[in-house]
């Protein structure tokens, strides 16, 4: 399975007619926040493949639609209107079984669905919409555990693959307020062990900044601008 993760930058080398050229055996898309929504819409347009999206803490003009409390200026919430909005699924704080994505496990040798789960936003900063604290950010994981313990007792793992849009703590991550990494990340990267955490939020200026990191068993993939990944895991990663 081939997955096209993407993030924090609109890239005209995916943002071009001509993508599917370039990319021609893509499963899945990620969209791991900082993304115009419209972006988006072309992705799932052009690939007509299964898009999940988090969000960030930019480009938070339709947050409301997915959030009870994310209204802006006092206005009501119509989350219940646009939970699957713009063709892609909203993966923040949620966990999926996806069977129409299926493939063989390496341990088993046998067919098995995708398991997925996500979380939006970023460290608290400045009290912005989308910003947690790391205490916030560890109870919203744990709403997610039930879930999780689900997938390992019918799969026999928790999980796959954890998009985000901030990073771990330490893995990626800069010292400024704005781009720490959460410490809960590491927590549920050791409990829960997924293949692949996918995140953005760190820019990649210089291509000599680490993309790929390692926790554990999870690989931890920074998406800035597009990345494609591989399930199972390639051995080069």
């Amino acid at each position: 399975m081939k997955i096209l993760c993407v993030s924090d930058y609109v890239d005209p080398l995916i943002y071009t007619q001509n993508v599917k050229a370039a990319f021609p055996d893509i499963d899945l898309i990620l969209c791991a926040g900082d993304l115009p929504m419209d972006y988006i819409d072309f992705i799932v347009t052009v690939f007509n493949k299964p898009t999940y999206f988090v969000f960030g803490n930019h480009d938070l003009k339709e947050y409301h639609f997915y959030h009870r409390d994310g209204h802006f200026d006092g206005g009501p919430s119509r989350y219940e209107q646009a939970m699957n909005g713009h063709g892609a699924t909203y993966l923040g704080f949620k966990s999926f079984i996806n069977e129409n994505l299926m493939f063989e496990d390496p341990k088993t040798g046998k067919k098995t669905p995708l398991l997925i789960a996500g979380a939006s936003g970023t460290m608290r900063y400045n009290n912005g919409l989308c910003q947690f604290t790391d205490a916030q950010m560890k109870f919203k994981l744990m709403l997610m555990v039930p879930k999780l313990i689900y997938n390992k007792i019918k799969y026999g793992r928790y999980l796959d693959i954890f998009m985000t849009h901030a990073s771990p703590r330490h893995i990626h991550d800069h010292e400024d307020p704005c781009h720490l990494g959460f410490d809960c990340y590491n927590w549920f990267l050791q409990r829960f062990k997924p293949t692949y955490m996918v995140h953005g939020h760190i820019h990649l200026y210089d291509l000599r900044e680490e993309r790929i990191g390692r926790y554990y068993d999870s690989i931890v993939v920074n998406a800035y601008a597009h990345y494609v990944i591989e399930l199972p895991a390639s051995t080069t990663e």
